[in-house]
């Protein structure tokens, strides 16, 4: 059987999500949301965002969210700033665009948005030729999995402020942001610096699902009616309810998170005592070693990983992925494995 190192959501869900939704199988509730379950769960996720009031609303997948709120936010001529590597840029078909609103890219450090690529970009004339910008998107963690510190997301909020922008963060993979040792953001600092925020349930052992928070009063204006317009509005909504309260309702959701970054450490450090370097310093679920061409076929007969982007002549980036169901047994196969290629390397 093939061992999953490509992506965190290849299993189905964590069994205690499972065992809600069997538990409550039978129950009938009101659709669309509607539903004691979901307001338990809006309830318990608004607990860790402090005084700050805001409306939560669950929607199924991470491109939904982006293209539904990002719609709802926008004018028809109102524009979005991202990262060059931005989820939203790369990988997901122009949904963004597909909503009448183009995506103007900015240069990425680690995959960050920086203060000086803003600066620079807001020096340039705007005329009436042009598309206004008006929201600027980030993902915390990054495409290559790294992380906004607070004093950066304080000063990209600040920015945005002045500037009369929204700040959103795409949070797929929030709960590893969270977790991660150098982090120094809380669910409270997110409520506080954005104006809307999702926190990603499909990548962080839901069976599917993330959480939007809205903060800003004038996003929150008929936002169900966006969800419904773009089939965002799940009928049977308390799936998604039952999920985000059973992860947050005994801190689960961190838990979850962090085992895939042991996991991912684990992994890590059996990387380095092999002498195998990283594109990227990172100490979330995502790794980016960087390993010889001619031992990726033989490597994929048994692992599935994704082929970043070339790194010189004879290596490529690779991308290793953990979540939750990733075992211990799968780590030392990938790390033996190598090992034994290694090996026969310096032989031949």
């Amino acid at each position: 059987m093939m061992i999953n190192f490509k992506i965190d959501y290849a299993d189905g869900a964590h069994p205690k999500i499972l065992e809600k939704l069997l538990t409550t199988n039978a129950d009938q509730t009101p659709g669309y949301g509607e539903d004691d379950y979901c307001q338990q769960a809006q309830a318990a996720i608004q607990s860790y965002l402090g005084s700050t009031p805001c409306e939560i609303h669950f929607l199924v997948g991470g491109t939904q969210t982006n293209l539904t709120f990002i719609s709802h936010a926008l004018k028809p001529y109102e524009a979005v700033l991202s990262a060059q590597t931005g989820h939203i840029m790369t990988n997901e078909v122009g949904s963004i665009e597909a909503t009448g609103h183009k995506i103007i890219p900015l240069p990425a450090t680690d995959g960050k948005v920086t203060l000086h690529a803003l600066h620079t970009f807001f020096k340039q004339p705007q005329t009436i030729h042009m598309v206004k910008p008006k929201l600027l998107y980030l993902s915390n963690p990054t495409e290559l999995g790294t992380l906004y510190s607070k004093q950066e997301l304080e000063e990209l909020s600040k920015f945005c402020r002045q500037h009369h922008l929204y700040l959103y963060v795409d949070g797929a993979r929030l709960g590893s942001g969270l977790v991660a040792p150098s982090n120094t953001l809380t669910l409270e600092d997110y409520a506080r610096l954005t104006d809307a925020f999702y926190i990603g349930g499909t990548k962080n052992g839901a069976l599917f699902g993330e959480a939007l928070v809205l903060i800003h009063p004038e996003l929150a204006q008929d936002f169900r009616l966006n969800m419904k317009q773009k089939g965002a509005l799940l009928a049977k909504g308390r799936l998604l309810g039952l999920q985000f309260l059973t992860l947050f309702q005994d801190a689960l959701f961190f838990e979850i998170a962090h085992l895939a970054n042991q996991r991912a450490n684990e992994l890590r450090q059996g990387l380095l005592h092999l002498g195998i370097s990283f594109w990227t310093s990172t100490q979330t679920n995502q790794l980016f070693p960087i390993l010889p061409n001619h031992l990726l076929p033989v490597l994929s007969e048994r692992f599935s990983f994704t082929i970043w982007e070339p790194y010189d002549e004879h290596h490529s980036v690779v991308r290793l992925v953990t979540s939750y169901a990733t075992s211990k047994d799968d780590i030392i196969q990938f790390l033996e494995t190598l090992n034994t290629l290694y090996k026969k390397d310096a032989l031949n």
